[in-house]
């Protein structure tokens, strides 16, 4: 069975959906058939010692991987892992930093490398290759030496696109992929008691709107807190939990007590993985309202399958991947986010609609049973470094 190295700046039990992909891959690969290289955390090594495949943690803070002398350290770790490990091919986890010490070890050992790729980091790329020669050109040949680069969704797909062609690098010279993510539907599931999260959290019996998510401007949660407002007339009965942290948490709050809703909203902060499932079975709806916000934007969306395979209708925004991860008016209902009014109507009309929540719910169990799941996800990253796991001649 091939073996691949995969260099990482997000691994667990760092958070965040980069760290959540990286960290299944290194459960999921059969044991012993990859090796993860990444920087040290706190708690790391209580995570490593739980997977069934090796993490070979530097000896640098994770933070300093992306200075120079951090990508010094870690090129000249990662050649003497690929030497040792001997892997067919060598997977990126993000693009900066990781795909620099990879295409150190490409010109060096010969091993093929391919690069992950979500979203945002292209629209930060974009920006400074038009403004900066030497970003330019580092790009250029880190994306021109990789054997794949894979995206995340449709829309990734086309941003990356974009970007090759800024680079002057045409169609059909690199191999581009999509493998849309998932999530693990043996832990979300529908019917978890939900009796000690509801105690523990401060959650009634009310109708709960849930989101789960980093606290940025992009992630929509101001939206999700008008449409509270717009409704607590017609449903007094209807509450809003916000589980996650960021440093948009102040802003948030502050504009609950604006719109005199504070009492029936609850931040959820520093929520273990463990509460998840039972925090997604105490909702009617999930809201994953992301939109762009500058360079901000959501790349494909893994709460919204978490939410679906928990068996809860989902309401998506229509930018970035969401699309990829919501099948509108079959898993959930996607609609333009910026548009208060037709956010409104939606959450409005599932309230109104159990039948309809209650399908949605269950077609997007379906659809994370089928296909929006870690196995599918790791087959089809193991089949694609397989593809392109041959290997070739160093450069000089």
């Amino acid at each position: 069975m091939h073996r691949h190295l995969l260099a990482t700046y997000d691994f667990p039990p760092v958070g965040g959906g980069i760290a959540r992909l990286t960290g299944e891959l290194a459960k999921r690969y059969p044991a012993g058939t990859l090796l993860v290289s990444t920087g040290r955390v706190a708690d790391g090594a209580t995570v490593d010692a739980e997977l069934p495949n090796r993490v070979d943690r530097l000896g640098i803070e994770s933070t300093r991987l992306r200075t120079v002398q951090g990508l010094l350290v870690w090129s000249h770790r990662l050649r003497r892992l690929a030497q040792a490990f001997d892997p067919a091919f060598l997977w990126c986890g993000n693009l900066k930093p990781a795909a620099f010490p990879a295409l150190w070890v490409r010109r060096r050992e010969g091993i093929p490398y391919g690069i992950m790729l979500y979203g945002t980091e292209l629209l930060l790329l974009q920006q400074r290759i038009r403004r900066m020669p030497r970003k330019r050109v580092a790009a250029r040949m880190a994306l021109r030496d990789a054997a794949v680069l894979v995206t995340v969704s449709d829309w990734t797909r086309r941003l990356c696109l974009e970007v090759l062609a800024e680079l002057g690098l045409g169609a059909g010279e690199i191999e581009v992929r999509t493998i849309p993510l998932g999530t693990d539907p043996l832990h979300f599931r529908p019917g978890v008691d939900t009796r000690a999260v509801r105690a523990r959290y401060g959650l009634d019996d009310g109708c709960w709107l849930l989101t789960v998510a980093r606290l940025a401007a992009h992630k929509g949660i101001d939206t999700g807190l008008r449409v509270l407002a717009a409704l607590r007339e017609a449903r007094p009965d209807l509450r809003y939990a916000i589980v996650g942290t960021g440093i948009k948490q102040p802003e948030l709050e502050a504009l609950a007590h604006e719109l005199g809703v504070a009492d029936r909203v609850r931040f959820l902060t520093a929520v273990p993985d463990a509460d998840l499932p039972a925090l997604y079975n105490c909702a009617e709806i999930y809201l994953g309202l992301s939109r762009p916000v500058e360079l901000l934007i959501e790349g494909f969306g893994i709460a919204l399958t978490e939410a679906s395979a928990a068996g809860i209708p989902v309401i998506g925004g229509l930018a970035g991947g969401i699309p990829d991860a919501v099948r509108d008016g079959e898993t959930g209902l996607l609609v333009d986010s910026t548009d208060l009014l037709a956010v409104i109507a939606s959450v409005r009309s599932l309230l109104a609609d159990q039948d309809l929540g209650r399908r949605l719910g269950q077609a997007g169990r379906r659809a994370v049973e089928s296909y929006f799941n870690w196995e599918r996800v790791t087959a089809d990253v193991q089949r694609t470094g397989a593809e392109f796991g041959v290997r070739r001649s160093p450069r000089a």
